[in-house]
């Protein structure tokens, strides 16, 4: 239960300063989240300072010439006081997501889905646009149209001018390219288990569900339900989604916004064994996605799974709470395997010290704040005259806001000889016993019953992996608010996001393999600053020599390039595009 990041940092040695970066292990302890530094990686190596000569090349003959480095030196007269520098765009993010695209395999697949056919610009190339464009600035496609393609490098790396990419250009792609999600889906899923030896034995599902911005009436989709973004206001779809292990996708369904997460299962898990087949796969779905119903289904399917329960499981094993004989998995986690009477399931008692922590401050609070309102409630029925319905409205009101610890209560009104309401309350010990023994436990079922109490927990922990995922879709990636309205260009949309979503993970599983810790996020923050510059050079004989450059790394920068085996070019040649 441990994550690790890169930290920046320099160090004073023999009069100069050196830059470096932390490797940073962020590890549980019973005391709270705790950071060490486990290595320090240094300045670039002699072959780092020649220039990071490593595996990367260039795979489109038709954009090799962008790569040329220069052979020997090339003198001229030069005006210094007409040297100047036009057009800065952002070059670092584009060309780490162009690599990223090219080790995947996007492009060719995308020539072969979407044909050059009479248009000017092909529709593969476009649909490159979207996805590039979505990771370097995540914004609508009318902003990449008008700001960030022209602010990037994305003309120069993928060969179109800037005025042939506008809005109606980039919704059309969108409409090309949504029926081919199935085929994107397997093609992803095969090409990351080649480079990076993933193993789908776990299959992580979990639903979100986001928001839209406007009424969407065009959209059968689109309607009101549980909003996992605190917005009932607003209607919304769902978006459920399959993981590995790793949390690298393998595919995900859009349902209707009022669809409860229980009423998916049946569906994801056809779509997924349609796909890839049945295999001996595992399931972890939280409790939300429980009932009798699939629990059944996924055991007639011969299907293994592991799965949360609702909390009022806790009821049955009581007694098992109440035994000592606990398994530690860390500081302020035990676990306990409890076999059911039938024997093809296994039971997983957990109890966590700072869940019970948790718990107990919420009990607490919402206790304090039902006992203040009843005697406040009880005080005004003794001063004036109070309507039995009125109160009884009150009372209900006050125990459904709270509900975390109304069972605590017991509460009577009771009318008077003049029809006047009295509150009469106490509280019930036996409630509270239960509260303590049962603070800080949840309960999970399996019926792989050849692993441990300790490894079913940790492969149920796994499903911070889909979380994680919906955490960029969301944040990083803005798949919301969606601003879309019809139903298939809404569907594009996270198509396109969820296309953006994998070239991350892969960044993410690059980092991890060049020992640059687990977020990617921040390595590509670092690199994206990497310019494109047009230097403009007045010569004696009166010819302005225009050079398109590429800005020097950092010191910073350079060891994350040599790091992750890349080559960035030091200049780009000049055309007219």
């Amino acid at each position: 239960m441990s994550g690790m990041y890169v930290r920046r940092c320099y160090r004073q040695k023999n009069g100069k300063r050196h830059a470096y970066w932390a490797l940073v292990e962020s590890y549980r302890t019973a005391r709270g989240p705790r950071q060490r530094v486990v290595a320090y990686l240094g300045e670039l190596d002699e072959q780092g300072r020649v220039g990071v000569q490593q595996t990367v090349q260039p795979t489109s003959t038709s954009q090799a010439h962008l790569f040329q480095q220069p052979t020997s030196p090339e003198w001229v007269e030069v005006d210094m006081r007409g040297v100047r520098v036009e057009r800065s765009r952002q070059l670092g993010g584009c060309w780490l997501g162009w690599m990223l695209l090219r080790q995947l395999g996007l492009p060719p697949l995308l020539d072969q889905l979407l044909p050059q056919g009479r248009e000017e610009i092909g529709w593969s190339v476009m649909a490159q646009i979207l996805v590039l464009g979505r990771l370097v600035d995540s914004s609508s496609e009318l902003r990449l149209a008008e700001h960030t393609y022209e602010a990037s490098a994305l003309t120069e790396l993928l060969g179109v001018p800037a005025e042939k990419v506008n809005d109606d250009r980039l919704y059309r792609t969108l409409d090309r390219l949504l029926p081919h999600k199935t085929t994107l889906e397997k093609h992803l899923q095969q090409r990351l288990g080649e480079l990076f030896a993933l193993d789908y034995d776990l299959l992580l599902y979990d639903v979100t569900s986001p928001y839209f911005e406007g009424e969407a009436a065009a959209n059968p989709q689109a309607q009101r339900g549980y909003s996992r973004d605190h917005r009932p206001d607003c209607k919304q779809v769902n978006i459920a989604m399959v993981v590995s292990r790793d949390g690298l996708p393998l595919g995900y369904e859009v349902f209707a916004g009022n669809r409860s997460d229980v009423t998916t299962v049946e569906e994801i898990v056809a779509a997924m064994e349609n796909k890839y087949g049945q295999a001996n796969r595992i399931w972890v779905m939280d409790r939300g996605m429980v009932s009798a119903d699939n629990v059944e289904f996924l055991q007639k399917g011969g299907r293994r799974y592991i799965l949360g329960t609702p909390k009022s499981m806790l009821r049955k094993f009581e007694q098992q709470l109440l035994d000592e004989s606990w398994k530690e998995v860390y500081a302020g986690l035990e676990v306990k395997l409890c076999p059911a009477p039938e024997g093809e399931e296994v039971f997983i008692l957990c109890r966590s010290a700072q869940r019970r922590l948790k718990e107990q401050a919420i009990h607490a609070r919402f206790e304090q704040r039902i006992e203040q309102k009843l005697e406040q409630m009880a005080t005004s029925c003794r001063q004036r005259k109070q309507d039995p319905l009125l109160l009884a409205q009150r009372l209900g009101k006050l125990l459904g806001r709270n509900s975390r610890a109304s069972g605590l209560f017991r509460v009577h009104i009771k009318t008077d000889a003049r029809g006047g309401a009295h509150l009469e309350w106490s509280k019930r010990e036996d409630w509270r016993d239960w509260a303590r023994l049962s603070e800080g436990c949840y309960l999970l079922r399996s019926n792989v019953t050849a692993w441990n109490g300790e490894e079913l927990w940790r492969a149920y922990m796994q499903l911070t992996q889909a979380e994680a995922a919906f955490r960029v879709h969301k944040s990083d990636l803005v798949l919301r608010p969606v601003w879309h309205h019809l139903e298939h260009r809404v569907q594009a949309h996270i198509l396109i996001c969820f296309l953006t979503y994998v070239l991350c993970k892969t960044l993410g599983q690059w980092c991890h393999g060049a020992g640059l810790g687990d977020e990617p996020r921040k390595i590509f923050t670092e690199l994206e600053q990497i310019a494109l510059v047009d230097v403009v050079l007045p010569t004696r004989t009166g010819i302005a020599i225009r050079k398109r450059c590429v800005s020097r790394p950092t010191e910073h920068q350079a060891i994350l390039i040599q790091r992750l085996g890349l080559e960035l070019p030091t200049s780009i040649e000049f055309a007219d595009l």
